[in-house]
């Protein structure tokens, strides 16, 4: 069903596998090379075996190393020769380069030291064999650790793939609409408008909306709600969430790759793969990292080399087993490997892939490595009203004639110009005029001609020989409709409980009054509340009229409003608030709030808005819930917070460990660091920065979130 997500999948499966294969042949053969060099030597009679000598001066111990170690170095060890070239050839050094460097150093010293022992009758030759081959095998290991815990974090999208169903039931009907049959198909055939049976217990196949039956489903492996929500017919159903009670028949709407669980799992993946522009600062670091290492690296040989050959330090610091030359080659090697700044170039990418991941599971959709960034930084956040910190159902409450007409009629007009509009009050006008026909079997409004919606005012159009304005006050002075004191003093009334007052003229006259009411969101006020605790500053910007928006904002805890905001102006405020020097996110739900979201550094979505919302949205909060905007700016912090971490260990790690692999305490303790134990050291790093990445993976979110998740219950 989601071939893109599969293939990834089977091509990380792959990599993991692979990496696993090399590290078990680079351990069959380094062993035997490790054992010969470190341990065979200092037993009884092994030992003299191992020193017999083969041709010249060249022993069985050195030919079996010299045997043993080369499939490593050129079989096993291919990849990081094919790496190299790529990233030379791209003119961008990488960690390939500085393995490959260093074990040819030891390989080929090794392999000129027992080639002149074989023809040299004289010459006692000491090999590093064991430390090319070791230093693969602990690359190897510290890459297949490091790719199997970076396969953890895309565990969000593995589950969300398993979530579709394999098989569905698919209802046949006759001629007449009665139910003929059912059959169990493959769930990838379900094809639009498809009927499709859902039983309690099973998934949902597909998105689609309930023509019969009624039950409550599970929408938490989707949205992260984890309350049930009631479904009867007319609601709609999300594909990949689980029917709990009654039987259901659903119709199919999005199928395969249009359905929203596939649209999420593309989400999360592009938002896995999006660079963070902090990643920028690694790339720049590791650009010039890996030149000044290989510098150093040489600079550390030359230094060690030049003082043991016009004797700097006292022969007795040589180990017996090397002379000056071997030991000032082992301390480059050493500074090579352990300055090698994968871990660095992990910091970023595995912390933002845990987070999306993260993100997801909470119903919190973060569309890549950007958004992230910026959510952390934002210290100002501007709601829109309707929908956002409203519930987004307004309904009517109450209707004021000024003219007479009987209030039958009066609907008929009014719900006939406002069924062409997508806006929340109108839809909630039109739902209230179907009640005047309750008799009708199908609703059907007159025709209109001539309509228009003016965005953030209202409509428009011409009915019969009726001329028709509804909306706002505004729009009625706009249009040059004189407003009755009695209509101004019904619309302040309005105001001051929070209500919205809808004027309706008709032949230019006002002809009454549509009082509607959209209640706040449960915990809008706790939200505010807490937002202000975490020092980011709240702004209300609506479309509404001032005193509706004045005594929403007077409820809730926000002091600065803006009302009457055309879409052209919430996007105008929201880059007057950015040249102040604050960082704003957007909250919004409705198409008029799009050009708002796409200026904001962070663009916020109420999930059950509109596409057109979604789409321009940085962040999609999938439950609709106002609780989740405080998630989101605390995941982002949590996820910021690891990765500077991650840059804080890498940076110190490589602080510490390249001066000690360049043998400053080498002097005074006689300590040194073998180029193998500086190979493993290197791995362990860069798998100690993924863990530290998967530490998100057990994020909590704020605790008094969860007080008002449960208020919220009990209000239920």
């Amino acid at each position: 069903m989601y071939p893109e997500g599969g293939g990834r999948e089977a091509h990380k499966r792959e990599e993991i596998r692979q990496y696993h294969h090399s590290f078990l042949w680079s351990l069959v053969f380094t062993i035997p090379v490790f054992l010969t060099s470190m341990v065979f030597m200092y037993i009884p009679g092994i030992n003299h075996a191992l020193d017999t000598k083969v041709i010249n001066m060249l022993t069985i111990g050195e030919l079996i190393r010299w045997l043993l170690s080369t499939p490593v170095q050129f079989i096993i060890g291919h990849r990081f020769y094919s790496g190299s070239y790529k990233a030379l050839r791209h003119g961008s050094p990488n960690m390939d380069v500085l393995i490959a460097l260093g074990t040819n150093a030891a390989y080929f010293y090794s392999l000129y030291s027992v080639l002149r022992a074989a023809i040299s009758p004289n010459f006692e030759s000491t090999d590093f064999f064991e430390t090319s081959s070791m230093l693969i095998s602990f690359i190897l290991l510290g890459k297949y650790l490091e790719v199997l815990a970076k396969g953890k974090t895309s565990e969000a999208i593995a589950k969300l793939m398993n979530l579709a169903p394999e098989t569905a039931i698919l209802l046949a009907f006759d001629e007449c609409g009665n139910l003929s049959g059912e059959s169990e198909i493959d769930s990838q055939l379900i094809q639009k408008n498809d009927v499709i049976k859902v039983i309690p217990g099973a998934k949902v196949a597909c998105d689609g909306f309930v023509i019969w039956g009624q039950s409550h489903v599970n929408e938490s492996m989707i949205t992260g709600e984890a309350r049930p929500v009631g479904k009867r017919k007319g609601d709609n159903v999300i594909g990949g969430t689980v029917n709990e009670n009654g039987v259901l028949h659903v119709q199919a709407t999005n199928v395969g790759s249009e359905s929203a669980l596939a649209q999420i799992v593309r989400l999360v993946e592009s938002a896995q793969m999006a660079k963070a522009p902090v990643q920028k600062f690694a790339d720049r670091i590791s650009k010039y990292f890996v030149p000044f290492v290989i510098i150093l690296s040489l600079s550390t040989w030359l230094v060690w080399f030049l003082a043991g050959k016009y004797d700097g330090y006292p022969k007795s610091w040589i180990p017996s087993s090397m002379d000056s030359f071997q030991l000032a080659l082992q301390f480059g090697i050493s500074v090579m490997v352990i300055a090698c700044p994968c871990a660095l170039g992990l910091a970023t990418p595995t912390a933002v892939m845990v987070g999306t991941g993260v993100g997801a599971s909470q119903g919190v959709l973060i569309k890549g490595g950007q958004a992230l960034e910026s959510a952390h930084k934002v210290n100002c956040i501007v709601f829109d009203k309707t929908g956002t910190l409203t519930t987004g159902k307004p309904i009517v409450v109450a209707t004021r004639l000024l003219k007479n007409i009987v209030l039958r009629e009066f609907y008929e007009y009014v719900a006939a110009a406002e069924a062409n509009s997508e806006h929340p009050l109108a839809k909630a006008i039109v739902e209230h005029a179907k009640k005047f026909k309750e008799e009708e079997e199908y609703v059907a409004w007159a025709e209109t001609r001539d309509f228009i919606s003016i965005t953030g005012q209202g409509v428009k159009a011409i009915i019969g020989n009726k001329e028709l304005v509804v909306g706002n006050k505004s729009l009625m002075l706009d249009t040059g409709i004189q407003i009755p004191d009695q209509a101004l003093d019904l619309l302040l009334e309005a105001e001051e409980m929070a209500q919205t007052g809808i004027l309706v003229a008709m032949n230019r006259e006002i002809l009454g009054l549509i009082v509607i009411s959209d209640p706040l969101k449960p915990a809008a006020k706790e939200v505010i509340s807490i937002l202000k605790s975490m020092n980011v500053r709240s702004i209300m910007v609506t479309g509404d009229n001032w005193g509706t928006a004045k005594a929403i904002a007077r409820e809730i805890g926000i002091d600065t409003i803006v009302a009457e905001a055309k879409p052209e102006e919430k996007a105008e405020k929201v880059k007057e608030l950015q040249m102040s020097g604050l960082t704003v996110a957007m909250v919004g739900d409705g198409i008029n709030d799009s050009p708002a979201l796409v200026s904001a550094d962070v663009g916020m979505a109420i999930g059950a808005g509109t596409d057109v919302a979604i789409e321009a949205a940085d962040i999609v909060l999938m439950k609709s819930n106002l609780e989740d905007v405080i998630t989101a700016i605390d995941l982002s912090r949590k996820t910021f917070s690891r990765i500077r971490m991650n840059y804080i260990w890498a940076l110190a790690y490589n602080i510490i460990g390249i001066p000690i692999a360049a043998g400053v305490l080498f002097p005074s303790t006689r300590f040194r660091l073998p180029p193998w134990v500086a190979g493993a050291a290197m791995a362990a790093s860069s798998v100690s920065v993924v863990l530290w990445s998967l530490l998100l993976k057990n994020y909590r979110r704020p605790k008094s979130l969860d007080a008002l998740q449960i208020r919220g219950i009990m209000i239920e």
